[in-house]
């Protein structure tokens, strides 16, 4: 069976990632580089700022709100140290007191706050995470540059998590094959695969972890 080819900007399957979080990928950056197949001028350069919400007791679900949009995607498996995850929920603030109930603070999978309305902005949310002692809102912004190696789409990243500045790399694709021999490429081989969420927490302080260097 032929398998799915990557385009950047297109939905697929849920894909599998392989990321990374440190100080210094220089090297595997410059290798991307030069490894990569032409890609849209759209993505060779990308700003954005973000809320992560973090759960203390969850480390399934990633939250984040970016231009009044809030998007939930949910750890499916790992797969040969890859993380596949899913898509699992997407909304527009304001956002109604039900989907805040049955989709957004179930997936936290916390006690469930009490609601005084009917709809919250994007403050008022935020409102509601910051009373919750098991929540935190984080500001995320990232600089990121786009590439395509193997068929997977890649990405370098300049990221600052509450103003703490990390460098992030990644590879990502329907096939693990594709990805598995990226990391190779990229002479990538046994660094940390580390998610967002987990970025985020050894950040804040609820992972006592290292990054990748």
């Amino acid at each position: 069976m032929a398998k799915d080819k990557m385009e950047i900007g297109v939905e697929s399957k849920p894909r599998f990632e392989f990321r990374s979080f440190g100080q210094n990928f220089d090297d595997a950056a410059f290798r991307m580089g030069r490894l990569s197949a032409p890609v849209p001028e759209k993505v060779w350069e990308r700003f954005s700022d973000e809320i992560y919400i973090t759960s203390a007791t969850n480390d399934i679900n990633n939250t984040k709100i970016r231009d009044g949009k809030m998007d939930i995607k949910t750890y499916v498996q790992t797969l040969d140290g890859l993380e596949q995850w899913n898509p699992l929920m997407k909304g527009e603030f304001p956002i109604s007191r039900e989907v805040l109930e049955n989709e957004v603070f179930s997936a936290f999978q916390v006690d469930m706050p009490e609601f005084s309305q009917e709809s919250y902005t994007t403050d008022e949310f935020l409102s509601l995470v910051a009373d919750h002692p098991d929540l935190q809102a984080v500001k995320v912004s990232k600089h990121r540059f786009g590439y395509m190696v193997n068929d997977t789409l890649c990405e370098l990243a300049t990221v600052l998590i509450n103003g703490a500045r990390l460098v992030s790399i990644n590879s990502e694709s329907t096939e693990i094959e594709d990805v598995l021999r990226t990391i190779d490429d990229l002479h990538l081989q046994g660094v940390a695969n580390i998610n967002y969420l987990q970025a985020i927490k050894r950040v804040i302080g609820w992972k006592d972890l290292p990054f990748a260097n």
